[in-house]
């Protein structure tokens, strides 16, 4: 038995220059080894006849050679051995590229087992490079399901298995098992040492599935119990007091009625605020739900109080937005509101941090000039921020910091399936607001070919002569781009629409690579109706209020996550008029159809993520490290959300049964809990 951290170059036929290719892929311990698990399987357990293969399909087939093997030299660099092999029902022809060993290994009139691709001509059939051993020698390569590890230089499939197989048999009885056994046992799953084994060298694929269940289930149990106890030291720091109000007192005043799940969140945030505890609270709702005026119950409450709240938007034009909209909900209340941005003039700017600093302002909303050492709050008690993936880890604490223990509340227009919000935002409390507010316009949606542009011009010139503009998504900025030449980019179709097509009409154009400034610029004139078409990225995903937009036109929409056509889908059907969404797109590819059918199905921002997940899994949602997850080694999120919900709620039992882990069977629990944060310090959020 060896130690699980000991290094791999002790273990016995890796020595220094296996281990420093094991190094590239992160494996240094005989844990990481052990823990590499396998990218995916090959199934060589079953041979089949020559004749039942086709083009195309990878297969095992029993036969003999039937050829003398030969080397040829094309040219330098390039050697090719060739022979033919047959059985009883056909024969292939057989090349190896660069391996001029096989010649001598693959002897004349012997019989093998072959795994490879088959490729056919008309009659003749070919492999190349295929996988052999003798027959009647130990299957270490066919005759079994094999596993697939990414690989890198200086290291082979054969290689990289042998070397788990010394891994795993140098751990013995040592294999990592930080489950309780209640909860293994609750759970019905495997022992430690059957998953280890079956994981990477599966006997069935029964036994697969148990292996593979077992260490999701391990994996996920750990993360979630990591979260809650984080979750859980947090809410013990004690919080400012503020004794709430009735919310019923601010819904009076508003000019419209709140929906239920408004009300829930409003009061899930103020049961929190009261609590004598920091609140860290996220409220995730679709594109116009109403989360603003949850947040401004919060401010009216914090007011109430004699305290200050700061609001913190990605962009200028954003928190200019989030001012307007909050002088006007809290007008009535006599509430002061400050903006403050990067852009303001600098007389401006110093009126409005007297403000701040004097108390005289309740509500700060501004950018990440809220962050600078010349904001300086009298009393604040309630930091809100706005798009919470937009922001690091770091600038919320920054912010926080302002304050002595503020509570704390995002807010999120990316509808994630609430399970996996409790992973994502493993710290937070989560508030969903999961119904519109009555009169919300629904957006017909419509997936298109190539075909179809014609209509769809004529389309975008009878909204604008009714008065209506019109977004335009493009993938790419400009031809610089490393992209495919059929993407349309912005800078280049705005050009094309304003000269050749829309000469008549007003285009103009948005692109991230623009400064800030001139963004805000073009934004604002699209916003105040000086521009009919708005050509952009996807910087107007999450963007300022244009009531009058109806219709919004993406180009190559299959480049772009679910999530993300949501969003832009949401930049239309802010006002009164019946608005539309056109996704162009030629794709062939089944998985692309069927998310832009789903898109043409439902306007729910929770059932569109729920099928993005399903169809191609998280990464719309974690498109950086921002999440502040670690790594998942075998689980996969958007598969496993039925055993993340089994061990979210194991964890939970355990926890309120052991909260500090002290009991004896629980030691190893908590020795992987404190090497996950270890591990990964700093992007836990």
């Amino acid at each position: 038995m060896t130690e699980l951290q000991s290094e791999v170059r002790y273990l016995k036929g890796i020595g220094q220059q296996r281990a420093g290719a094991l190094a590239k892929l992160g494996i240094r311990t005989l844990y990481d080894l052990i823990t590499y698990f396998p990218r995916g399987y090959e199934d060589r357990s079953e041979t089949l006849p020559i004749a039942a293969l086709t083009s195309g399909m990878s297969a095992c087939v029993r036969a003999i050679v039937v050829t003398e093997p030969s080397l040829s030299r094309v040219r330098r660099g390039l050697e090719l051995v060739k022979l033919r092999v047959a059985d009883d029902s056909g024969s292939i022809d057989v090349t190896y590229f660069n391996q001029s060993y096989v010649r001598t290994q693959l002897k004349k009139g012997c019989s093998y087992i072959f795994f490879g691709r088959l490729a056919a001509e008309g009659a003749r059939r070919t492999m190349a490079n295929p996988v052999f051993e003798p027959e009647d020698g130990p299957a270490a390569l066919t005759g079994r399901i094999v596993p697939i590890y990414r690989l890198t230089t200086g290291l082979s499939q054969k290689l990289m298995s042998a070397s788990v197989r010394q891994g795993l048999d140098a751990a013995g009885n040592a294999l990592p098992d930080p489950l309780p056994a209640s909860a293994a046992e609750n759970a019905q799953l495997c022992k430690a040492p059957f998953a280890y084994e079956n994981i990477h060298f599966p006997a069935d694929f029964g036994a697969l599935e148990l292996a593979r269940r077992r260490l999701v289930f391990e994996e996920l149990f750990v993360l979630s119990c990591a979260l809650t106890r984080m979750k859980s030291t947090r809410i013990k720091k004690s919080g400012i007091y503020i004794s709430t109000p009735r919310l019923e007192r601010f819904y009076s005043k508003l000019p419209f009625l709140l929906t239920g799940a408004q009300k829930r969140a409003a009061e899930d945030c103020t049961r929190d605020m009261r609590s004598g505890a920091t609140m860290n609270r996220l409220i995730q709702g679709d594109v116009g739900s109403g989360k603003t005026v949850v947040a401004a119950a919060c401010v009216w409450c914090a007011h109430e109080g004699g305290l200050q709240t700061a609001f913190m938007a990605p962009t200028e034009i954003l928190a200019a937005q989030h001012f307007r909209t909050f002088s006007e909900l809290l007008a009535p209340f006599g509430i002061a509101v400050a903006l403050l941005t990067g852009a303001m003039p600098a007389k401006q700017k110093r009126e409005a941090l007297a403000r701040i600093a004097s108390g005289e302002v309740s509500l700060v909303v501004g950018t990440h000039a809220l962050l600078s050492e010349s904001v300086a709050f009298s009393r604040l008690a309630l930091v809100i921020t706005d798009e919470q993936h937009r922001f690091g880890v770091n600038q919320r604490a920054a912010l926080i910091a302002k304050g002595e223990s503020p509570h704390t509340l995002v807010m999120s227009a990316t509808p994630i399936p609430r399970t996996l919000a409790l992973i994502i935002y493993g710290d937070l409390d989560v508030s969903v607001i999961n119904e519109l507010p009555p009169g919300r316009q629904k957006v017909d949606t419509f997936a298109v070919g190539e075909g179809m542009r014609e209509r769809i011009y004529g389309f975008i010139r009878k909204q604008v002569l009714a008065g209506r503009q019109v977004f335009i998504v493009c993938p790419a900025v400009d031809e610089n781009e490393e992209r495919p030449q059929e993407l349309k980019n912005a800078v280049d179709y705005a050009a094309e629409l304003q000269e050749k097509i829309f000469p008549e009409l007003r285009v103009g154009c948005v692109h991230g690579r623009m400064k800030a400034a001139e963004k805000d610029k073009r934004m604002r004139a699209f916003a105040d109706g000086q521009c009919d078409i708005l050509v952009a990225t996807t910087v107007i995903e999450v963007g300022v209020d244009v009531p009058n937009a109806a219709l919004m036109v993406v180009e190559n929409a299959e480049r772009f996550g679910l999530g993300q056509l949501h969003q832009l889908r949401g930049r239309v059907g802010r006002g009164k008029y019946k608005s539309y969404c056109v996704l162009f797109s030629d794709s062939e590819n089944a998985v692309s159809r069927a998310r832009l059918k789903v898109m043409e199905q439902t306007n729910d921002g929770f059932k569109i993520s729920e099928e993005d997940l399903r169809l191609r899994g998280p990464g719309d949602f974690f498109g950086s490290r921002q999440h502040g997850l670690p790594e998942m080694g075998l689980a996969d999120l958007g598969m496993d959300m039925r055993v993340l919900s089994e061990a979210q709620d194991a964890a939970n039992a355990l926890l309120r049964s052991d909260p500090e882990l002290r009991a004896p069977e629980n030691a190893k629990l908590r020795e992987r809990i404190d090497t996950l944060f270890s591990c990964n310090e700093g992007t836990f959020n």
